[in-house]
């Protein structure tokens, strides 16, 4: 099920964004639901195509009747905070929506709610582990009560300069993975599972589907452009923005036939949404609409309707 991510499309209200994807004949959207009062200032967030406070089971038939009248499933919700901010009060209120976001996607009968696990930049893995468990504990246990996969992308978030050293995303490599699993293992928590940000580190972006298939829950389709003199002037630990560029599929250095061919061994038939953040594409409606048929073209021999 080919999908994309509606962040690309802010200025879109819901119907918008179904009749941007039924028109482009994408099958599904990951649907963007950020607070009213959108929260992160960072590029793509802060979106809400749908509001999860308040949603009632009236608003979730209208919403799930708007969808089918314009032939989109809605693949997942997405919300993606710091939930171990290490301002408390950011902290918890990124956790009371996100409490929120998963009875709306129950509501929805949507499968999956992406999301990141945050962090404090500031601290190591191990000072972190702590308030994750105490954090994510109740909120795999909300979600698995409610029927909803929790589904975590697996993005460092060490891009920006308050995000730097050690980015706000504890959950960026398998041995971390793995970890957490362990801790939870409610089969319910999971990968929002992007090659992109494994290959930009250097790791493999494809042997960890063959380990972790069964806990991937969604995935997004993103590519990557690395610089490769760069990186060797830099060195890996400095700013990612200076040797590494986020790029539509197919303009990058991802094997997508590959990936695709990867999860559906491992079983895996959910949304594979594509997230556009490529800057050469952001000049103009026009050119978003662009990103998103390219990026339709590139993959849909390996995800057909």
């Amino acid at each position: 099920m080919l999908g994309f991510v509606s962040a690309i499309l802010p200025d879109h209200d819901l119907a918008g964004v179904f009749e941007v994807a039924a028109r482009l004949q994408y099958d599904a959207v990951e649907l963007m639901c950020w607070p009213p009062a959108g929260g992160e200032k960072r590029r793509y967030a802060g979106t809400a195509h749908v509001q999860a406070e308040g949603l009632t089971k009236r608003d979730a038939a209208e919403v799930l009747k708007l969808a089918a009248d314009h032939g989109v499933t809605i693949g997942g919700l997405g919300y993606y905070p710091n939930p171990l901010d290490p301002d408390a009060e950011a902290a918890q209120a990124a956790v009371a929506h996100l409490e929120r976001v998963i009875d709306a996607a129950a509501l929805l009968e949507v499968p999956v709610v992406n999301t990141f696990v945050g962090r404090d930049p500031s601290k190591r893995v191990e000072e972190n582990w702590p308030q994750f468990l105490k954090r994510f504990r109740p909120l795999v246990a909300r979600a698995a009560e409610r029927g909803v996969n929790l589904a975590i992308e697996n993005c460092p978030m060490s891009f920006a300069a308050d995000e730097w050293p050690g980015g706000k995303n504890l959950a960026y490599s398998p041995a971390i993975w793995r970890r957490m699993f362990e801790d939870l293992p409610d089969e319910r928590f999971g990968l929002n599972y992007d090659p992109s940000h494994l290959m930009f580190m250097g790791l493999d972006p494809y042997a960890p589907i063959q380990q972790f298939g069964d806990r991937i829950h969604h995935a997004h389709a993103k590519d990557v452009r690395i610089d490769r003199a760069a990186r060797q002037e830099f060195a890996p630990l400095e700013d990612p923005e200076r040797y590494h560029t986020p790029k539509l599929p197919g303009f990058g250095e991802v094997n997508w036939g590959r990936f695709a061919g990867l999860l559906y061994e491992v079983g895996y038939r959910g949304q594979v949404a594509v997230e556009v953040e490529d800057r050469a594409f952001e000049g103009s409606p026009e050119d978003v609409e662009l990103a998103l048929k390219i990026s339709r073209d590139v993959l849909r021999p390996y995800w057909p309707r």
